[in-house]
């Protein structure tokens, strides 16, 4: 398989040649991996299920991780799953590329849909399953909103949306969501979003896709799917916990599919994982820190806050030149958005992380702005 280099090999050539102002301490906004420490809590369980390790996990995960789901989307969405409708996952990564090449196995000149730019193993299991690929391209003219022509979408057979999106941080409301949701029953494809960033809203809880299905009168999600994780809400990327939900016909076939994949959690992992799906407060506090990091970002680089995800979409001349220069004068690294896009999508733009602590961020959008002003 042809598989393109991933966004932060790119970086890495593009760089590697240059020498970094040594007057100024290396900071990064390239990877979207939160820089604050897991709460303690959840380490604590980690610890003590420890000896959890001598035996073997099950792949569909345990009861109390299980349930531990299932009280978080009924707390947070006021949703009522039943256990068929859900299935713990090892982190989202891997169900986003092996989820892919289950659903299309059998199908003859498949077609896949995803948005451009996007979270690069979208591609990647389009690859792996030699599927067309029909681009959802999103513009900065249209607000960067999931526009794609619908006789492009009646040939898919999945389609994945990203909501709040990487990395634009584009939003969709209800509406849009249902519009999705009847898209996908109006022309029977599979609609997975990928909700990684869901719980990082800034004011007002944003829904699921799966909150749409049940507006749409779908509620038994049919054609309909969401994947989630920790990583982002629990500033716990290590405990690679996440799930896929939604129409139980499809789940039970995949659920048998995976145990051939071998991507079970570690017991104590699950333990942990379960811990920080079940409680909420925990996410309130980083919320307040991405707030307060999109403030400053307000007010030195007057850029509004999006509704959600932890992302600036900055809008530079050129994209390449910037990075190179930011590198090279400030020691500061950000991802270049045509390193995120194909067919031109994501040109003169940059992608900033903000998962530091305030100090530090204030730090690199101050960089930023010298870099700009000049």
């Amino acid at each position: 398989m042809n598989f393109e280099t991933y966004p932060f090999e790119k970086l890495n050539t593009l760089l590697e040649n240059i020498s970094p102002n040594e007057d100024y301490a290396p900071l990064s906004l390239t990877i979207g991996e939160p820089q604050f420490e897991t709460p303690q809590f959840i380490l604590n369980v980690l610890s003590n299920s420890a000896s959890l390790l001598n035996k073997y996990p099950k792949t569909s995960g345990e009861p109390v991780l299980r349930e531990a789901m299932l009280k978080y989307l009924k707390t947070r969405f006021n949703l009522e799953l039943s256990n068929a409708q859900i299935i713990p996952t090892f982190g989202t990564r891997e169900v986003l590329f092996n989820f892919p090449q289950f659903l299309l196995h059998d199908i003859e000149n498949s077609v896949m849909a995803y948005p451009n730019p996007f979270y690069q193993i979208y591609e990647g299991a389009a690859k792996a399953t030699r599927s067309q690929v029909v681009y959802i391209n999103l513009e900065a003219k249209n607000n960067f909103e999931h526009i794609v022509e619908e006789e492009e979408l009646a040939k898919c057979h999945f389609v994945i949306i990203n909501t709040p999106n990487n990395p634009t941080s584009a939003t969709m409301i209800m509406e849009e969501l249902r519009k999705w949701v009847r898209l996908a029953q109006k022309h029977d494809f599979v609609l997975l979003n990928d909700e990684c960033y869901i719980d990082l809203y800034l004011d007002e809880p944003v829904p699921s896709l799966l909150n749409a299905s049940i507006e749409e009168g779908n509620h038994e999600f049919k054609n309909i799917l969401v994947v989630n994780s920790v990583s982002k809400r629990s500033s716990a990327p290590g405990l690679r916990s996440g799930f896929i939900a939604g129409d139980a016909e499809i789940l039970k076939a995949y659920m048998t599919y995976r145990t051939y994949v071998g991507c079970a959690s570690p017991l104590p992992l699950q333990h942990a994982a379960a811990v920080a799906w079940a409680d909420q407060e925990h996410v309130n506090g980083f919320r307040a820190k991405y707030r307060k990091n999109f403030e400053l970002a307000k007010e030195i680089l007057a850029i509004e806050s999006p509704l959600a995800t932890f992302y600036i979409w900055l809008e530079v001349e050129d994209e390449i030149k910037f990075t190179i220069e930011l590198y090279k004068n400030y020691n500061l690294k950000v991802i270049p958005g045509s390193f995120l896009g194909r067919e031109g999508q994501g040109k003169g733009f940059v992608r900033l992380a903000l998962v530091y602590e305030e100090n530090k961020t204030k730090e690199c959008l101050e960089r930023i702005k010298t870099m700009l002003d000049n």
